[in-house]
């Protein structure tokens, strides 16, 4: 089953009766990962990597997004 990521739970509701059953529509309830508010979030000596954080409100939407597609991706092997 496809999984659609949006960013509010409105719009995934919405989203969900169009595409119907045959799709897993979860909602991100915005950004889920930001740079972290302390010096260093962005490494000079490296290409100028940033360095990101998933926030603490983010955590629960980003497992069940991750378990989503780990879900999806066992039903796909299986095919």
């Amino acid at each position: 089953m496809p999984v659609v990521v949006v960013e509010s739970p409105a719009k995934a509701k919405t989203i969900n009766k169009y595409l119907g059953s045959d799709y897993t529509v979860l909602a991100s309830y915005g950004h889920v990962r930001d740079l972290p508010a302390k010096d260093g979030s962005v490494d000079t000596e490296h290409d100028f990597d940033m360095t990101w954080e998933i926030g603490n409100d983010s955590r629960k939407h980003v497992s069940a997004i991750a378990e989503a597609l780990k879900k999806r991706q066992c039903a796909h092997s299986r095919d």
